[in-house]
């Protein structure tokens, strides 16, 4: 029988009450490997509850013990790396390898939480005026709520809770109802590493059970990650219930080729970058931008794409897994067929996909595009897929118009070697997050992910220094001691002197 799985509930693993069950299934077999409940309201407000209730006492814990706790935790997360990433592999069908750099770039993340009483330091001037001190404190909001996509269930969850527990918060996560196992165990580990009960909440579901959290009353800020069109009912529905909101969206990531660039170097990213994770990740390279004689180099990029093999994630060689379901599929499949229709001209064609030995599993071989323009659905929508199109200017200013005309603004890469080009395009460019001869300029923890225009909405973004000031905010304390001879006298004016 199908095992339901658990939500964590204040301190405890309960069984859902839940009359409706999401199937959790193997994207390379289409087995069901568990199912996830849909919690009930009453499920949903016993977790919130908890998590205010505990907040009370959890952010009177002195930080340096909170720091100690994520000290205990990323260990036993690097402890756990190679079991997390095999059961990460069996319900994402990521490559084995891709699931173990999805964990390692969670643990980092929790590294850079047990840094957190660094991170919250305030501000002092003494003397501001006359025996007057000021100071500004940084302080916890309350209850946090994190709503996780499914091609990251270790990496995104662990860019949130985390750093918001550490800043002295207490938070309920609501990972993606299509790999919620992963998720599940990164809590296990968080309980072992010491935390107390009701710090972390666990709840699972869809669209109602997202929606109750968005409302909630006593939830005071909400991470995500996902869709455009979730992101977007995400912001408008969190702020106008005047919650703190960072809502990470979609991309369309360009890469720039100059023809000054590294040939083989600028192949073996295009490949990588495109294709990698079965292209499902915000931050995979969608289009080439070949610049000038830099596109002759084409006709060997579909080359070498087509030697990639997809399959699971227990072949070792194996260059990328399934998509996700079925549904993915079928999505990426209709934006092929509408790129033929409407007069690019295809390379590389991966729709008639198959594996040996895993006939049901939700394969899509490696496609490339030439000939594409942004008028083009192909280009329009974010893809989600190994599937690469190629655009062919004369110039680099030519190049960096068409990026930024786009409407999102999530990464962007520049492949040459003339350190004049690279600072004209990293100041000229309209994206957050830049790479020069790095194809997948994911920062590391110490910066923040910070995605612009159609990428993202909010102020403050995820992890660093941004995503400590998006979980607090800032107490200001003016301060005058007066000595015992000072003689009191009515004060007329709030001017300081």
């Amino acid at each position: 029988m199908t095992k339901t799985i658990p939500q964590l509930i204040d301190g405890e693993w309960r069984e859902s009450r839940a009359r409706e069950l999401i199937e959790v299934t193997d994207p390379t077999t289409q087995e069901v490997l568990a199912l996830a409940p849909k919690a009930t309201a009453e499920e949903i407000e016993a977790a919130v509850a908890s998590a205010k209730e505990t907040f009370q006492s959890w952010r009177e814990v002195p930080v340096p013990e909170r720091a100690r706790l994520m000290l205990r935790y990323q260990q036993l997360l690097k402890d756990h790396h190679d079991e997390l990433a095999e059961l990460l592999a069996s319900e994402t069908g990521k490559t084995l390898a891709d699931a173990k750099g999805d964990v390692w770039r969670g643990i980092e993340v929790a590294e850079h939480a047990a840094n957190v009483a660094s991170l919250m330091m305030g501000e002092t001037v003494e003397n501001v005026a006359r025996e007057i001190d000021t100071a500004s404190w940084v302080q916890p909001l309350g209850v946090c709520v994190g709503i996780t996509p499914f091609n990251f269930p270790a990496m995104i969850p662990l860019w949130m809770f985390p750093l918001a527990i550490a800043c002295g918060n207490t938070f309920v996560l609501k990972p993606s109802e299509q790999d919620p196992l992963t998720p599940n165990r990164l809590a296990e580990l968080f309980i072992e590493a010491g935390a107390p009960k009701g710090v972390l909440q666990v709840i699972h579901g869809g669209r109602e059970q997202v929606d109750a959290l968005l409302t909630h009353p006593d939830v005071r800020a909400i991470s995500f990650v996902g869709s455009v069109s979730v992101g977007q009912h995400i912001y408008r529905t969190g702020t106008s219930h005047l919650k703190r909101v960072q809502a990470f969206a979609g991309a369309k990531n360009h890469m720039v080729v100059l023809p000054d660039a590294h040939k083989d170097q600028v192949l073996s990213n295009l490949v990588g970058a495109s294709c990698g994770a079965a292209g499902q990740r915000c931050m995979a390279i969608s289009v080439a931008i070949f610049v000038g004689e830099a596109r002759q180099w084409i006709p060997e990029l579909a080359a070498q794409m087509a030697e990639l093999r997809p399959g699971h994630w227990r072949d070792a060689h194996s260059a990328f897994g399934p998509l996700i379901s079925q549904q993915a599929r079928q999505r990426v499949l209709r934006l092929i067929a509408e790129g033929k229709a409407e007069g690019a001209e295809c390379l590389l064609d991966g729709s008639q996909c198959q594996v040996p030995g895993y006939p049901k599993g939700n394969w899509l071989g490696p496609t490339l595009f030439r000939g594409v323009s942004p008028k083009m659905s192909l280009y329009r929508e974010e893809v989600f897929g190994p599937v690469l199109v190629c655009m062919e200017v004369d110039s680099l200013d030519a190049a960096i118009a068409l990026v930024n005309a786009n409407p999102y603004g999530n990464g962007t890469s520049l492949f040459t070697r003339s350190g004049g080009a690279a600072r004209h395009f990293q100041h000229a460019v309209e994206v957050g997050q830049v790479g020069i001869n790095v194809p997948i300029p994911v920062p590391l923890p110490f910066f923040s992910f910070t995605g612009w225009k159609g990428s993202f909405y909010g102020d403050l973004h995820a992890y660093g220094k941004q995503a400590v000031r998006f979980y607090t905010e800032t107490k200001t304390v003016t301060s005058r001691w007066f000595d015992d001879s000072a003689v009191a006298g009515p004060n007329l004016t709030i001017q300081l002197k």
